[in-house]
């Protein structure tokens, strides 16, 4: 099984970028999502951002990935 988490975009620089994931801070890379821009939301997989996502959807993923945790 696959998880991609959301992140927003922070900074970036060329082909990577840093992203707010869950309040955590993590390099990544947007090689494949090169017209991201600062304050994007993105999913993310094994440290690249996949695609991006708008705001709405990218909380409700964050919120779904919260009751997860804590029922687990």
């Amino acid at each position: 099984m696959c998880l991609a988490v959301v992140g927003r975009v922070v900074a970036i620089n060329n082909d990577t970028a840093e992203a707010n994931i869950m309040g955590v801070l993590r390099e990544i890379s947007v090689v494949l999502v090169p017209d991201v821009k600062i304050g994007e939301y993105v999913m993310i997989h094994a440290g690249f951002a996949i695609n991006k996502i708008d705001e709405k959807e990218a909380k409700k993923t964050e919120e779904f990935i919260r009751e997860i945790a804590e029922h687990s």
